[in-house]
């Protein structure tokens, strides 16, 4: 029987005792049926803030380039197609540092939980990224990257799981939309600090350098804010700590009740869940995670190649294009702003539209936008067009985030979420020798026909194979 405490003016349900209720179904009943108020906006955004310096950290990737090939540290291109002292290289390493930590480390958070792993990964890029800043040979800045990328990894999985756990059902999209705005907030400030240090020197130190040691520094400050969030009561349900789970959940019902100046409503019906003893990759290949598993491997590789073949490659297409070194980083600069409107606007819609074909549409504008570009001559219309592809990006990776979280259980979530992420990872790692192959040969024109290619297995991968989710509680798409 369920039994409803009141402590103040709000109502308070204790767990379900009753037999065959499993704890994990109780918890996500009672935390699917709050209200929306400033208390979850504000877990939100603490979770959010450690992601700002994570997508600091990849989208400065682009905007330094320029300034590593000036100081003769890496080159623009090389001879071989895998050419590990040029900017390609550096490209790879960052993502096959991401395949790693999404790919080998993905179980973590499953296994140890989403607040502890949070706290070490962001860590980890912190002091890894700071390294990094100040080695001297190719090898060692492509080494020090690769490191840094595991971190980076870690936690972009980890955040996803994180939020899409701490938050109900009717509030998944437009919390992960505004997640995405906060961390891509990231990408105008990588970019202006680009442009005014990248092409200088700092007390003689290259600006690139400056650059990436900003990012390093301020996320050691939000290592100390992240201790005011709590752990996902789902997740502590799952591996048998309810009584951990409903502290949890009380306090923040009784804050809810308290911010909303109501009595809360009762909870949700009761979903059984099927039971997960581990995280293991073998449950991925059962139905119903089977199709959904392979569906996401295929769109997270072709995605990746599609997102940052335009995105690390920005500056550098414009320079293609008959714009200069600094005024690339300048348009770029400008185009990096659309990367936080993106999320800002698709919590509007985040809810309301399939994300399923939201992730359609935006491929589909990137195909469209994409193709123009590569015709386009005049600096205003390429802007325009850039700022356009950078809002279709961004409403694919606010659905397409939010979208792999909700196909799979909390149990195995991190893990599946990992496995499949590091697909684009893969992706990502070869968009730099690809999109570097592609321009040397083909020009500005034979990169975007590759990024279409990519773009048109994203449509219809999602747009035949993916299920909707938009209004269903997490227990009832693990069915």
């Amino acid at each position: 029987m369920q039994q409803t405490v009141t402590a103040g003016s709000a109502p308070l349900i204790t767990p379900n005792v009753q037999a065959g209720i499993q704890p994990g179904a109780e918890i996500s009943a009672r935390m699917d049926r709050l209200p929306i108020t400033r208390h979850l906006w504000m877990l939100v955004l603490l979770i959010s803030l450690g992601g700002f310096f994570e997508i600091y950290d990849l989208i400065f990737t682009g905007y330094i380039a320029p300034g590593m090939a000036k100081s003769g540290l890496l080159a623009t291109t090389t001879h071989s197609f895998f050419g590990f002292t040029g900017i390609a290289g550096f490209i790879a390493a960052t993502f096959a540092g991401l395949f790693v930590g999404t790919f080998c480390f993905g179980w973590l958070p499953d296994r140890y939980g989403r607040r502890a792993v949070f706290t070490v990964s962001l860590l980890w890029y912190s002091v890894g990224s700071a390294i990094m800043a100040f080695q001297t040979t190719p090898e060692m800045v492509i080494l020090w990257r690769f490191i840094t990328g595991i971190g980076v990894g870690v936690e972009i999985i980890t955040i996803d799981s994180y939020v899409t756990e701490l938050v109900p059902q009717h509030m998944r999209g437009r919390a992960m939309a505004f997640n995405q705005m906060v961390m891509f907030a990231a990408a105008p400030v990588a970019a202006i600090l680009s442009y005014w240090l990248v092409p200088t020197t700092v007390f003689g130190i290259d600006g690139w350098r400056v650059v990436v040691l900003a990012g390093s520094a301020g996320a050691v400050l939000v290592w100390f804010i992240r201790r005011s969030v709590p752990e996902s009561p789902r997740w502590l349900a799952s591996h048998g700590q309810a009584a951990k789970a409903d502290v949890i959940v009380r306090d923040i019902e009784s804050i809810v009740a308290r911010q909303s100046h109501a009595p809360l409503p009762p909870p949700l019906p009761v979903l059984e869940q099927p039971v997960h003893r581990r995280a293991s990759f073998a449950e991925l290949l059962e139905p119903p995670y089977r199709s959904r598993f392979l569906m996401l491997v295929v769109f997270n590789l072709c995605q990746a190649i599609g997102y940052y073949g335009f995105a690390n490659w920005v500056p550098t297409l414009l320079i293609g294009q008959g714009i200069t070194v600094t005024k690339s980083l300048l348009y770029s600069f400008i185009i990096a702003f659309a990367l936080p409107v993106g999320p800002m606007l698709a919590m509007l819609y985040a809810d309301r539209i399939q994300r399923k074909w939201l992730i359609v549409g935006g491929a589909l504008m990137v195909i469209v936008c994409g193709i123009a570009f590569g015709q386009a001559r005049s600096v205003p219309m390429l802007i325009v067009l850039g700022v356009v592809i950078s809002l279709a990006g961004q409403t694919i990776s606010v659905c397409y985030h939010a979208y792999q979280a909700e196909l799979f259980p909390t149990a195995i979530r991190c893990r599946a979420n990992g496995l499949v992420y590091s697909a684009s990872r893969i992706g990502a790692m070869m968009s730099g020798f690809i999109i570097a192959a592609l321009l040397r040969d083909f020009g500005v024109r034979g990169v975007f026909v590759g990024i279409t290619a990519c773009m048109f297995v994203v449509v219809l991968s999602i747009g035949i194979f993916g299920p909707r989710t938009n209004g269903k509680r997490l227990e009832e798409l693990c069915h």
